[in-house]
């Protein structure tokens, strides 16, 4: 998932928690969503981070000027450092209905 075209903003704003607490009727639920699915994504992110920064990884030793000046590593690094955290971007989801949750105990 493209995380960089979301509508989460870049930096933390204030919410109404009785707004939150509407699809849920429980703010401490909203709550408990909005986590698992920001470690969800938080685990997403990092694993494709991973993946990109394996293509730079080298087995023969490099001189530390080659290592230390790798200018495609840095840009990919910095892009997703701009990215917003995994916790606006599990809120946004939770806000726009994104986010599929049950709870066991209710249905019936």
């Amino acid at each position: 998932m493209d995380y960089k075209k979301s509508n989460a903003p870049a930096s933390t704003i204030t919410r109404d928690v009785n707004t939150l607490a509407e699809g849920t009727g429980n703010v401490y639920e909203t709550v408990a969503i909005i986590s698992k699915r920001a470690n969800q994504i938080s685990l997403e992110i990092k694993d494709e981070l991973k993946r990109k920064l394996e293509e730079f990884s080298t087995t023969a030793v490099d001189n530390l000027e080659e290592v230390y000046e790798n200018r495609e590593q840095i840009e990919i690094s910095k892009y997703y450092e701009r990215l917003p955290k995994p916790t606006l971007l599990a809120t946004q989801e939770f806000i726009e209905d994104k986010t599929y949750f049950r709870n066991p105990s209710k249905i019936k």
